[in-house]
């Protein structure tokens, strides 16, 4: 890797040896050319000394430190603070006004054991108070960009193993309730290491995005990359980039970044949002990697996106469709630096029965797009039959089964959990009893060395003995009327003794067929019923209803708690009797 044992180890020979250098510009809320913020290596270096002496005389040296912040130059400096303290930093979202965000939050704090807690100024009389209320009394709470608190000279540096954890990176709860995974410092320096061989980056690359930085992507790829590598990053945040989506370009543009990325609805929106005298502005001839770790990989993404901003000097080479996970601390696999993305069609019946294969003529296909290749000196990949734990061949659909340095060795505090999903065996690998595999959750096949994830194992929907994929559902749908929102629906069963689909979809409401939602209910269970041969319930809602993660995830699983919970308030719904049932059920309860 880099001859360094911790990431702490790493960071401080970077701060000593590159001083003034920028480290990170952060971007306000303005327009990208103006009020940018520069952090210098040596800037960082001291303020992370001073907040890492005040952590240290809190006693809080090898516990936990729950970080909320916005996405600002604080949080980076914080997070430092924790490497150098020998702290385990917990990046966790900002608390908004809503109750759900406290109680997750809360849920993070109680279950990371945290010692103290680093906000700014801006938020700590609101954390302060929470605390208070919540029982966390004997937490000390911290606003870092304040004056005269710790002393840079008072710091000692920090007694750490290459075992020693570098943070908890809890999970988004896409399919469950957020889990906390131990990363230690060899997985971050394993992983950096593995990003930097499959993007290709180097010290003289400028990265950049706006993606949470308590978020996995955000954080390891966007701010710890660059440290890793001795380089810089541009950074926004994710409200700057949703209110106005050019400003990502144009901060690609203005700091040359050749490295950074999103989900599929990043680049989406700039197609929709970017005029064409927006476009005529924009240079992205610098970008040589943009990543897509969406799972799966929308090919019409990437196509419209290439075909959209080609003039714009963005090479179609540049798209990184790549793969992983938390568990995994970030990136399992990526598509070769230099190539355009590989896409091929599958037969939706074959994959429904697991396998990749064509399809014949005619037959109902879906695009998929590879998720790039594993690099052998990093991970090894199997996969695997999720019930038998056998390994499938190639060709053949199963769960990802991933093994290496950058796996983390486990959940916090979940020993049970750990030793069914970090500690599997493959029945007749040969590992052993200790096995030592990560199970995923993913659904994927490989073939002539290419990794293509096909959707996640718990929102499988499993009816009549078929595996209907549910993003496969959705995209039919979604394509039937533009009335119905690309991107904003779930699809999912419920079980009432027997499976039944459920999709619940967004209406786009100045849409014409908007007017007869009774009409287009019908159509949707008439083309479900056609394309895959089962019916459907239908649940019609208003814009901004889907759940999904602060990465872009749909949280199908959530939609269908929020549904058989009588939670969902329809514009227009058409279930079915078993369905209907349980719903009635629920909303019965919450009378009683």
């Amino acid at each position: 890797m880099t001859g360094f044992e911790t990431f702490t180890e790493l960071v401080l020979h970077r701060t000593a040896d590159l001083g003034d250098k920028d480290a990170f510009i952060f971007l306000h809320d303005n327009a990208a050319g103006s009020g940018a913020e520069h952090l210098s290596y040596t800037g960082l270096d001291a303020e992370a000394k001073r907040i890492a002496s005040w952590l240290q005389a809190q006693g809080a040296e090898g516990g936990q430190v729950l970080l909320l912040y916005p996405s600002s130059a604080d949080f980076v400096k914080a997070f430092t603070a924790c490497l150098y303290a020998g702290s385990v930093a917990v990046p966790a979202p900002l608390p908004g006004d809503q109750g759900h965000h406290f109680a997750r939050v809360s849920g993070i704090l109680r279950d990371a054991e945290v010692k103290a807690v680093l906000t700014d100024s801006a938020n700590e009389p609101n954390i302060s108070a929470w605390l208070r209320e919540a029982g966390f009394t004997d937490v000390a709470c911290l606003a870092t960009d304040l004056p005269g608190h710790g002393d840079a000279a008072a710091w000692k540096a920090p007694r750490l193993t290459p075992e020693s954890l570098a943070f908890l990176q809890y999970t988004s709860g896409s399919t469950s309730s957020p889990k906390g995974v131990m990363v230690s410092h060899f997985n971050l320096l394993s992983n950096e290491a593995a990003i930097q061989r499959s993007a290709g980056s180097g010290a003289d690359d400028r990265l950049g995005g706006w993606l949470p930085f308590y978020h996995d992507m955000g954080l390891i790829g966007h701010i710890l990359q660059p440290l890793w590598l001795g380089s810089s990053a541009a950074l926004m945040s994710p409200v700057s980039f949703l209110k106005r989506p050019l400003r990502w370009l144009q901060m690609i543009d203005q700091y040359k970044v050749a490295i950074g990325g999103g989900p599929n609805f990043a680049f989406d929106l700039c197609v929709r949002r970017v005029t064409d005298e927006q476009l005529a502005t924009l240079d992205l001839s610098s970008w040589k990697v943009a990543c897509n770790g969406a799972e799966p990989v929308r090919a019409e993404t990437i196509r419209a996106f290439t075909e959209r901003f080609a003039p714009a000097g963005f090479d179609p080479a540049a798209f990184f469709p790549c793969y992983g996970m938390a568990e995994t601390t970030l990136l399992v696999s990526g598509t070769p630096y230099g190539q355009v993305p590989l896409v091929r069609q599958a037969d939706i019946a074959a994959l429904e029965l697991g396998t990749l294969r064509e399809p014949a003529e005619g037959a109902p296909a879906r695009t998929l797009v590879s998720s790039g290749v594993i690099q052998p000196q990093d991970f090894e990949v199997r996969i695997v039959d999720p019930q038998e734990h056998t390994e499938r061949p190639e060709g053949g659909v199963g769960e990802i089964w991933v093994k290496g340095d950058s796996v983390a060795s486990g959940y916090w505090k979940r020993p049970e959990t750990n030793k069914e999903i970090f500690q599997a065996v493959i029945e007749g690998g040969g590992d052993g009893p200790s096995g030592g595999w990560l199970r995923t959750g993913d659904l994927g096949v490989l073939e002539n060395g290419q990794l293509y994830v096909t959707g996640r194992l718990k929102e499988m929907i499993l009816i009549n003995g078929r595996n209907i994929y549910p993003h496969d559902v959705e995209r039919t749908v979604q394509a039937l009327d533009p009335a119905l929102a690309p991107g904003n629906g779930a699809v999912f069963s419920v079980d009432t003794g027997e499976e039944h689909l459920v999709i619940v979809q967004e209406i786009k409401p100045n849409s014409p067929s908007a007017a007869d939602l009774p009409a287009l209910a019908a159509q949707v269970r008439t083309l479900i019923s056609k394309e895959f041969t089962v019916a459907g319930s239908v649940v019609l809602v208003k814009p901004g209803t889907i759940r999904k993660t602060t990465s872009g995830k749909l949280q199908r699983t959530l939609m269908r708690q929020l549904l058989i919970e009588g939670k969902l308030t329809p514009l227009h719904e058409v279930l079915e009797d078993g369905v209907k049932a349980l719903v009635d059920a629920a909303a019965l309860a919450t009378v009683g």
